[in-house]
């Protein structure tokens, strides 16, 4: 096999496979004459797979470890205890040969070149990564569709809008045809157009192409239109890793009852619900009991022209989780 040769991973075996992945800084504090040092854990004993094909939303607030992972994983920072593999390979050791297998944005970082116009850009990443010049073109084409290119392939990278770049960005990290795309907060500060592009984009790239996502982000809005699978990082661990039902089931967090009466009146006063706010005839009742049971009893005794029952939305449940609700249980290994 030749120093330019791809390790492909068995279909069946996880893309990502990490165990009791560990990573310590040093910090330098005080006076320059005076100064001390002391060890600042990011990322301690972080165990999971990831299998081939899957989209998986990474949340946890500022400072939890999210980054800090997403870095080892591609090779970036080397793990201070623990082992990752990705693609097959290590990737701290692996790194040059692990970038052909994998494609990473980071939402704050361009790896586009600022001064040159988005076409020659992208001409430069095909270099780099040495993709064949009729597999660029048929690529970029493809992508150029996709990502509605057209209008602005040809403006210099600082002149274009932060959606416009980010659709750059992706498009420079797919066109070699990684079999995983990384994503760091791919849609922080964009508008909600912008999203709704990038996060179509990327369902159709999983379903059509089967290339496995993993995305870390605060947006709330890309876990519950992308993500059928979570993992919560906080302080450095794992608090959470399944299903985003299962996420919801084991936060205790209520749902609510919207009800809009006839007219105006004082709170409604039922059992197995709290009323939590009034806006004229409409009122929102925190259920504590069988939403069935409320309902009919909402119903009978007042005059209802809609009912609504909403559910927790994910920020609310992840918020809570933060705050330090129970320990939820793992989804055990995959």
């Amino acid at each position: 096999m030749t120093s330019n040769a791809i390790i492909r991973t068995d279909p069946g075996e996880p893309i990502i496979e990490v165990v009791d992945l560990g990573r310590d800084f040093v910090l330098s504090e005080g006076p320059f004459l005076r100064r001390t040092r002391r060890t600042v854990t990011a990322v301690r004993d972080l165990t999971f797979t990831v299998r081939p094909g899957e989209i998986v939303g990474c949340l946890g607030p500022n400072g939890a470890g999210k980054s800090s992972t997403m870095k080892m994983l591609t090779g970036i920072l080397t793990p201070t205890s623990g082992r990752a593999r990705v693609a097959g390979m290590e990737p701290a050791r692996q790194r040059t040969r692990l970038a052909r297998e994998i494609g990473v944005v980071f939402g704050q970082r361009t790896t586009l070149w600022w001064d040159l116009p988005l076409r020659d850009s992208l001409a430069l990443t095909r270099h780099l990564y040495r993709v064949p010049g009729r597999a660029h073109a048929e690529r970029l084409a493809e992508l150029t569709e996709l990502l509605e290119l057209g209008p602005f392939l040809d403006t210099p990278v600082r002149q274009l809008s932060l959606g416009q770049r980010m659709r750059g960005d992706i498009t420079a990290a797919l066109l070699h045809a990684p079999r995983l795309l990384v994503l760091d907060e791919p849609t922080i500060g964009l508008d909600v157009v912008s999203k709704s592009t990038i996060r179509d984009f990327l369902l159709r790239t999983n379903s059509e192409r089967g290339t496995t996502i993993l995305i870390t982000t605060h947006d709330l809005g890309d876990v519950e239109r992308l993500c059928e699978r979570v993992m919560v990082i906080d302080h450095g661990r794992l608090v959470f890793d399944g299903a985003l039902p299962r996420l919801r089931a084991a936060v205790p967090t209520p749902r609510m009852l919207v009800v809009d009466l006839a007219s105006a009146s004082g709170e409604i006063e039922v059992t197995g619900a709290r009323t939590v706010r009034v806006e004229g005839p409409r009122q929102w009742l925190e259920l504590r009991d069988n939403p069935a049971r409320v309902i009919a009893e909402v119903t009978r005794e007042h005059e209802v022209v809609d009912l609504t029952l909403r559910e927790p939305d994910i920020e609310a449940v992840v918020s809570s989780l933060y705050r330090g609700a129970d320990p939820v249980e793992e989804a055990g290994s995959r």
